[in-house]
């Protein structure tokens, strides 16, 4: 398809969304595959249709938007989140942590921190703030229903104690939904909370280019606060984590220098 520089300029004004920030041989195949699924011919018929069509633009960002999530993730580093990770932020902070779990997609991993947090504190001590770009998985992530699959990590005791059975489906508690605020961000353009103890942030950068990861790297840098630490996924390395200010705590973990 033709006009795909023009095409970007356009999904930028009408959503915010960089392409540029994206690989784009990938990304540009992602985006042919679900224009011609639609039976659209052309670039711009299809920025014309979105425009009108909601449910259409929705789709477009929810396709965007790559969104595999499940609780618990690679459990053995969540075992060293607990393990050694949550420890050390509450010997040197105290039981008042800010956590940020940026590019949340469906909400699994903000509440399994909330669930992994809580054999430290007591849940009314627990605040987790939870980002993401794309406002369909958000609503999904407070609607809070995962299928076998996505729970397939939860510890025994938390299946039991913070999800109800619903048909095939798991429904997570209402007090551990109060835990998490979800807002829209968007990690290119969006100012970034600040003074975070822990931000976690995993296995989304693989889609940027080099130059937007260092850029998202060393704004997570700055909002972290003296001593906190960057989770990362398995399918990722900071490779210059020493010019962007940060010491390897752990495999996957970061430290503020």
């Amino acid at each position: 398809m033709e006009g795909y520089e023009k095409f970007k300029g356009d999904v930028f004004k009408l959503t915010k969304i960089d392409l540029d920030a994206y690989k784009e041989r990938q990304m540009k195949r992602r985006i042919d595959t679900l224009i011609t699924k639609n039976n659209i011919k052309t670039y711009d018929d299809y920025i014309r249709t979105i425009k009108v069509d909601a449910k259409m633009f929705e789709e477009f960002v929810n396709y965007l938007t790559i969104n595999v999530s499940e609780f618990y993730r690679n459990p053995e580093q969540w075992e060293l989140l607990e393990k050694e990770v949550f420890p050390k932020l509450i010997s040197t902070n105290g039981k008042n942590l800010k956590i940020w779990s940026a590019a949340c997609s469906t909400g699994d991993e903000p509440y399994s921190l909330v669930m992994a947090l809580s054999k430290f504190l007591p849940l009314n001590q627990i605040k987790i703030i939870a980002t993401d770009i794309d406002k369909q998985v958000l609503h999904k992530a407070q609607v809070g229903l995962y299928n076998a699959k996505s729970v397939a990590s939860v510890p025994k005791e938390f299946l039991n104690k913070y999800f109800t059975k619903v048909g095939l489906s798991y429904q997570i508690s209402e007090e551990i939904k109060q835990r998490v605020e979800f807002k829209q961000h968007n990690l290119l353009k969006d100012p970034y909370p600040s003074g975070c103890n822990l931000i976690v942030c995993r296995n989304v950068l693989i889609y940027f280019t080099e130059e937007a990861k260092d850029e998202i790297y060393k704004k997570f840098h700055d909002a972290l606060a003296k001593d906190g630490i960057l989770f990362i996924g398995s399918t990722e390395q900071i490779m210059q984590y020493k010019e962007l200010g940060f010491g390897r705590y752990k495999s996957f973990f970061y430290s503020k220098d």
